[in-house]
């Protein structure tokens, strides 16, 4: 008989540290939960911290846990994030989302405000594409030819793509993106990629009752400057602020890992 795996194990998921507060660190598209390593240290000295990787990792061993039919918004991930959050028996925790899983955690947190102290939205967007009274970043266009490098050049692009969403003067964090972003199965990468560039959760905004700490880097070419204040415009008044890190890119945990952690703790203990 084979016995079925716990999502906790089919995710990687372990509890690390100690502390009265719990934090949830998710990762974003492409990555794996290696990239909160330099903040790990830190963090697990004074908090309980979740880490985990998302079904479509290329960290995950299991090559059927990810199942195209499962997965086709954003909502399905906020379902696995509370089901795995119910496993781990956690309520009440601080969640960090990077990129798509701050707009995951916005979704999960109206499904079971329960399970959410604090969300800590990292570098992340409800809306991708332009439109004529929003700036999402990228135009149609633009959002075809990724999908078609994606699909048809995959090693060329996820060479190339870590090398704009990264701060380009810190190659080892490049090359530590790089390195998951290759793991990733093309298939999955680009059925995913679909979910994250043409999804629109704007509405979700106005439904999150759990206060949130928006984190931006000065300049990020995947997410315009005008967006995390898009994002605090439409939660609900008083609920959210929004702090901008004096680095470059969209990954403010590797390439300016101190400065993120001051924010991160001063979300914590406000």
């Amino acid at each position: 008989m084979v016995m079925k795996k716990s999502l906790s194990e089919a995710m990687n998921a372990k509890i690390l540290g100690s502390g009265k507060e719990t934090l949830v660190l998710a990762h974003g598209y492409g990555g794996d939960q290696t990239v909160w390593d330099k903040v790990l240290p830190y963090l697990t000295q004074y908090y309980h911290v979740l880490v985990f990787d998302w079904s479509f990792s290329g960290a995950i061993k299991d090559p059927n846990i990810f199942d195209e039919l499962k997965y086709s918004s954003y909502g399905d991930f906020a379902d696995e994030l509370v089901c795995l959050m119910d496993e781990m028996s956690l309520s009440s925790s601080i969640f960090v989302g990077h990129s798509m899983s701050g707009m995951i955690g916005c979704i999960a947190s109206v499904k079971r405000p329960d399970l959410f102290k604090r969300l800590v939205l990292v570098s992340s967007s409800p809306r991708f594409k332009n439109l004529e009274d929003y700036e999402g970043g990228f135009e149609e266009s633009e959002i075809e030819q990724l999908f078609s490098s994606i699909e048809f050049n995959f090693d060329q692009w996820s060479s190339y793509f870590p090398t704009m969403v990264v701060d380009p003067n810190d190659p080892p964090s490049i090359e530590k993106f790089t390195k998951c972003l290759k793991k990733m199965k093309p298939k999955i990468a680009l059925h995913v990629g679909k979910i994250v560039f043409l999804s629109d959760e704007r509405t979700i905004l106005e439904k999150v009752t759990t206060p949130c700490t928006i984190i931006h880097t000065k300049k990020d070419c995947v997410v315009p400057n005008s967006v995390p204040y898009y994002m605090q415009s439409k939660i609900k008044e008083g609920l959210s602020t929004v702090e901008i890190i004096n680095t470059e890119g969209h990954f403010p945990q590797l390439t300016a890992c101190m400065e993120f952690l001051d924010v991160l703790v001063k979300a914590i203990i406000n």
